[in-house]
């Protein structure tokens, strides 16, 4: 799984570095191609000649080398299919949780669009540090994956806790990981429509009404399907989130109404909607040319009930395509969602309250409960925003099945 790989292999400053000419030769091995990354203090504990007599590539440690060459940390990190730390001392460790940038190794890293993995090495009372296990689950958060330590028979005694993982386990790890993003390619062909953000409903020119979606649970779930080999239209409201997806056809728009006339012309062509957008329920009768001017101690706005886009795609629905919709609550939340997916026509309602800590707006967090057609409810711990949107569409891909 490893052959025409691209992998960046990063060694810190720690007795283990030596394990990494193993780790080379491994992949190598395997006929992944490997670029070497060395931080100053690593080149204390192995030499960059014998990285680069493995690898066959020149050990890049600076960005500007004695030759004159610069080393382009962002050429790198989009270069590479998978960055491997290893070993990863608690110093590194907390710079790259921090952000803190200041050698090559970790501008690659600031700047890699790949899977990062870290394998830790360390002593133990420093492994078993506050800081340092802060850093770790600040790193998991951002979508890192952590190489366990201490693993296997040589887990106790002089190779315990803190130790690096061994060059096998870490090559299986990647190996592994390849698999399984090969073997979830499983909506290959699938054309999908997502809805995100809020709508903004215009009063005058300077103000309106909406509400505080950010829009980062459907950038999850698009990125998601892309991931899975999806054909993914996103129609979103304004957000303060502008990440650009690669692979996602992104329309953009303002209000209800647009939201509706974007959603419902491409629905027909969809093979599975999730429509995750907070749509204003209601909008202003009248939008006003020129701002209100102040007068008198009251002002009175009459608003009017907008079109329900979750209920028109339930009753265009047709035999073969998977409706999804979310609901947000804050009181009788499992019952108030039961009745949305037989009254919306849906295939799965997305449940979260906001009496969960972590759950709804504004985080980068959520913690839900998946309803399916046949009354099953499948309740979730609190994950990061990428994590859900994996689940949910494995709950879309499971019913899809049945």
């Amino acid at each position: 799984m490893l052959a025409g790989k691209k992998i960046l292999l990063g060694v810190c400053g720690s007795i283990a570095a030596y394990k990494s000419a193993h780790l080379v030769r491994l992949l190598v091995k395997a006929n992944a191609e490997v670029k070497v990354l060395m931080t100053p203090a690593a080149t204390e504990f192995i030499t960059p000649l014998t990285l680069a007599t493995l690898s066959k590539q020149e050990v890049l440690i600076d960005f500007a080398e004695d030759n004159g060459r610069w080393n382009n940390h962002v050429e790198l990190g989009l270069w590479a299919d998978a960055m491997v730390v290893a070993p990863a001392s608690a110093n590194t460790l907390a710079k790259l949780a921090s952000g803190i940038c200041d050698n090559l190794l970790s501008a690659v890293y600031l700047s890699a669009r790949c899977p990062v993995f870290f394998s830790p090495a360390m002593d133990l009372d420093m492994w078993k540090h506050g800081s340092t296990q802060a850093n770790l689950e600040r790193l998991k958060s951002y979508g890192n994956h952590i190489i366990p330590v201490g693993k296997g028979e040589l887990a106790s005694g002089l190779y315990g806790e803190g130790r690096m993982a061994e060059p096998e386990e870490i090559t299986a790890e990647l190996e592994q990981f390849f698999l399984a993003a090969e073997q979830e390619r499983d909506l290959e062909g699938k054309k999908v429509l997502i809805t995100a953000g809020p709508t903004v409903e215009m009063i005058d020119p300077v103000r309106f009404i909406s509400n505080y979606s950010t829009g980062k649970m459907g950038f999850a779930l698009a990125k998601e399907f892309a991931k899975r080999g999806a054909q993914v239209t996103m129609v979103k409201g304004p957000t303060v989130h502008q990440e650009v997806l690669e692979g996602v056809d992104t329309l953009e728009v303002t209000s209800a109404e647009e939201m509706y006339q974007a959603a419902t012309a491409r629905f027909g062509d969809s093979d599975i909607a999730v429509l995750a957008a907070a749509v204003a329920d209601y909008t202003p009768t009248e939008q006003h040319a020129q701002k209100i001017k102040k007068n008198g101690g009251h002002m009175q706005l009459e608003l009017v009930k907008t079109k329900d886009i979750l209920q028109s795609l339930g009753q265009k629905k047709t035999k073969g395509q998977i409706l999804v919709g979310f609901a947000l609550e804050t009181e009788n939340e499992e019952t108030n969602a039961r009745q949305k997916l037989e009254k919306k026509n849906l295939d799965l309602v997305v449940l979260n309250s906001l009496n969960d800590k972590g759950a709804g707006f504004g985080h980068d967090t959520n913690k839900i409960t998946v309803i399916d057609r046949k009354g099953n409810a499948k309740l979730f711990e609190l994950k990061s925003k990428t994590a859900v949107a994996h689940d949910i569409v494995n709950e879309i891909v499971r019913i899809s099945h049945a």
